[in-house]
């Protein structure tokens, strides 16, 4: 998990893209200049980034949906719900389900947990925009490939040619 960067996913621990479901595994880092901030003296990860957390393990299991061809953008968030706090060193198991997907919207329930407790958990809503013509599908698929998401879905060459 790199915080300054916004890369909340350090692996896709598993995918079943039929059951429409994804598990991701994160540790918080040790240090990181957010927790100066938030707060000094006692470092925890601020609530929007464990949403955020949840939004890209959301994202990896759209773009595992779609065989990497659409983006998922974050739209909206609903009932979210912070139930701990979440200091450094943490590892975090973030599980994402679909819940709907049609006419370029999805719709994703996401939870994450920590050594069996509940950290937060919401329903999230996202818009999909096709990759054709679009820069990010190399940057996204370097990254889907970098957190295991190719391996998992078992589809080295998914997206390829799009």
């Amino acid at each position: 998990m790199l915080l300054e960067y916004f890369q909340m996913v350090d692996t896709i621990v598993s995918a079943d893209i039929a059951a429409g479901t994804v598990v991701a595994r994160s540790t918080v880092p040790d240090k990181s200049t957010v927790f100066e901030g938030h707060f000094p003296g006692m470092p925890l990860v601020p609530g929007v980034l464990l949403i955020e957390t949840m939004a890209q393990t959301s994202g990896m299991l759209l773009l595992g949906l779609n065989g990497l061809t659409a983006m998922p953008f974050l739209m909206m968030v609903d009932s979210a719900k912070m139930r701990t706090f979440v200091g450094p060193g943490a590892v975090l198991e973030i599980e994402a389900k679909l819940e709907h997907e049609g006419s370029g919207f999805a719709v994703t329930k996401a939870k994450i947990r920590s050594e069996g407790k509940a950290i937060a958990d919401a329903q999230l809503k996202f818009r999909t925009l096709s990759f054709e013509d679009n820069e990010l599908a190399p940057l996204v698929r370097k990254r889907a490939e970098e957190v295991g998401l190719l391996a998992a879905i078992g589809g080295a060459g998914a997206g390829e040619g799009s």
